[in-house]
């Protein structure tokens, strides 16, 4: 008998746009949520409606977001809009990453393999720890006394 295998590759996958030309996609960090929309441009990214260097004035998060473009060659290529709410900026930085890569691997299949290497399409499941009961916070403890 021969065992069935299955040697076939598999379809290469079509780019996901709306009518518009755009891709979208949902980015997730801590408690933050942001959705993207990534289009052909000239490398603008606003966050809920300001420029990116306005919301997020912090060098890193600014860095953060731009780590996709970095890793596949793609600076200065895309437009981005998204939205995003809850959490602080770290999350929310981490949320609109996601999104960005999320939504590049969506308009642009071939670019998944960088992405993928990179850690980007994986949300981080960090989150802050819960308060345990009899500590003052998650793990400190209250000071103890001998006498």
């Amino acid at each position: 008998m021969q065992d069935s295998v299955n040697t076939q590759t598999s379809p290469k996958r079509e780019p996901k746009k709306d009518k518009f030309g755009r891709s979208y996609a949902s980015g997730r960090r801590k408690d933050a949520v942001a959705r993207v929309w990534l289009c052909l441009g000239k490398g603008n990214i606003s966050v809920n409606g300001k420029q990116m260097n306005d919301y997020f004035t912090r060098p890193v998060l600014q860095m953060i977001i731009n780590q996709p473009f970095v890793a596949t060659n793609r600076e200065g290529l895309f437009d981005v809009v998204c939205t995003v709410r809850g959490g602080g900026l770290s999350g929310q930085a981490g949320a609109v990453r996601h999104g960005i890569a999320r939504a590049m691997d969506a308009f642009e299949p071939s670019l998944h393999a960088s992405l993928k290497k990179a850690g980007f399409l994986t949300r981080d499941s960090r989150a802050v720890e819960r308060k345990k009961y009899g500590k003052s916070k998650a793990r400190k403890s209250y000071q103890f006394s001998k006498r």
